[in-house]
């Protein structure tokens, strides 16, 4: 079940409480405001007899000095009063005598048993309520004697006690009506500035359970100091908070590299350990089965054995070879093989490798096109590994060179770099390989990188020399053929290229 808002429930309770007093005090108005008055008038009854009795005891009862006292009495208690001599002469009366004569005589004389109802009885007097059956009205009246025996009556008429009790209960429901409706916009009022700073801090609770640290509590006038301190708790738990989990995050953004990093090597690992047995699965079965041929005597003629041991030497040099790549590729990797930077002719690095591949070059029928005329284009980088790079670069388009078998070295210079291009006619790489190309012992035609020796560690071994130059490289496509490029510091237009580090 879904609670109230505070606001809601503080107006509720409050509004339930005070009408809940309005209508216990009306209806404690209804039922005895009447007994209440009849009371005070049985005391008012008393005072006046009181009076009365002084004056007659002290002689000024019929005296014209008595006249403003009685006249007063008689107003201000809306009292009819009637006082006769021992003689049975009026001495005091404020009503006709006849009348109040009469009433006297009904009295002492008549018996109305069933329409009196006595409130107080003394010696000299009685106070008690009585029907008029004549006038059809009730009263109170006082009768008896005074000290001195003198008859007296004082009656007061209860149908005015009547009217003033109803005056009285409609003019306090109304002034009750009109102090609820006062009372529910003062609630209201109330109940919202008094809800408004917890309404406040389960905003803001509900905001920090998100993780949103901007969220602040902030004193208002109507706050009390328990809320207030409540706020800035919170407010310090908040700042807390975020620095715990900052931290947390920080240390489980470490804890993520460091399990990705495992992950890493592992996948690496294992992936290196099925390629090089891949690698070296058919060089040992081509030793293992030549080797066996020879010691079985298969063939007797020396130009077969010398067959056999050719193979059995030139797949040997294979593995050497491959194994020595790995130990470079892995030096690089991991930093071991230091990057001497130094600054050395790029024109004479490329004449050099030409030349050291000539031969190569010649056997593939490749045309190698490069202009002998270029100034000299002084960078800045590993002059042996920029070697390792460009040699690789040549070979394997030596080796992949088809149609008009052309392989062409360029240079484009461009933000104070050198772009080292080389390419060569045949096939294109296809657009999935081109990004899988610079892993380790990937091979986009085994069969043809089987044929001349490779073993697809050679662009893994240039990218990671390019990675510890902070430098690039990448692979183009072209309609004709395919365009490996790498890129270095470059000094172009400066002569002076003597080897500096």
């Amino acid at each position: 079940m879904k609670r109230k808002p505070l606001f809601l429930q503080l107006s509720i309770t409050m509004t339930v409480l005070v009408t809940f007093v309005i209508v216990a005090c009306g209806i404690i108005n209804y039922t005895q405001l009447e007994r209440y008055y009849v009371r005070e008038k049985v005391e008012t009854l008393k005072d006046a007899y009181d009076v009365i009795d002084k004056a007659e005891m002290q002689g000024n009862l019929a005296s014209d000095a008595f006249d403003v006292t009685f006249e007063k009495l008689c107003a201000r208690d809306n009292l009819n009063i009637l006082v006769l001599g021992k003689g049975e002469g009026v001495l005091r009366s404020n009503s006709s005598t006849d009348f109040a004569t009469m009433q006297m005589n009904e009295l002492y004389y008549e018996q109305q048993e069933d329409n009196e109802r006595v409130l107080l009885r003394s010696d000299l007097y009685r106070i008690e309520r009585r029907n008029d059956l004549r006038m059809q009205s009730e009263y109170l009246m006082l009768w008896g004697t005074l000290e001195d025996g003198s008859p007296i009556l004082i009656r007061t008429a209860l149908e005015s006690i009547r009217e003033s009790t109803k005056i009285s209960l409609r003019f306090f429901f109304l002034i009750a009506f009109v102090a609820l409706l006062i009372s529910i916009v003062i609630i209201l009022i109330v109940s919202r500035k008094v809800a408004n700073p917890i309404h406040h801090l389960t905003e803001l609770s509900l905001r920090m359970s998100n993780l949103d640290f901007d969220a602040r509590y902030e004193s208002s006038s109507f706050s009390s100091r328990e809320i207030d301190t409540l706020g800035n708790s919170m407010n310090e738990m908040s700042e807390n908070l975020e620095v715990a989990i900052s931290d947390l995050k920080s240390v489980n953004n470490e804890l993520q590299k460091d399990i990705q990093r495992k992950e890493q090597i592992d996948e690496m690992r294992k992936e290196f350990l099925s390629n090089v047995s891949h690698e070296l699965k058919t060089p040992l079965a081509l030793i293992s089965g030549y080797a066996e041929g020879l010691k079985e005597n298969i063939n007797d003629d020396e130009e077969s054995r010398n067959f056999y041991c050719d193979v059995i030497m030139d797949e040997a040099e294979k593995m050497n070879r491959m194994v020595k790549q790995l130990l470079n590729l892995n030096e690089i990797e991991f930093g071991r093989d230091m990057v001497e930077m130094g600054r050395f002719n790029m024109t004479e690095l490329v004449r050099g490798i030409l030349s050291a591949n000539a031969i190569l070059a010649e056997q593939a029928g490749a045309k190698i096109v490069f202009d002998e005329t270029l100034d000299p284009a002084c960078v800045w980088a590993d002059e042996f590994l920029a070697e390792q790079v460009l040699t690789n670069f040549l070979t394997n388009a030596i080796h992949h060179c088809e149609g008009e078998k052309i392989v062409r070295i360029s240079y484009l210079l461009h933000d104070e770099l050198l772009r080292v291009s080389v390419f060569n006619t045949g096939k294109q790489i296809p657009e999935d390989a081109i990004d899988r190309i610079w892993e380790k012992f990937y091979k986009v035609d085994k069969a043809r990188t089987r044929e001349y020796g490779g073993s697809g560690i050679g662009l893994s071994i240039v990218k990671a020399i390019m990675d510890s130059h902070n430098q690039k490289c990448g692979i183009i496509n072209h309609e004709d053929g395919v365009e490996f490029w790498a890129e270095f510091d470059c000094m172009l237009g400066k002569n002076d290229c003597t080897p500096k580090k």
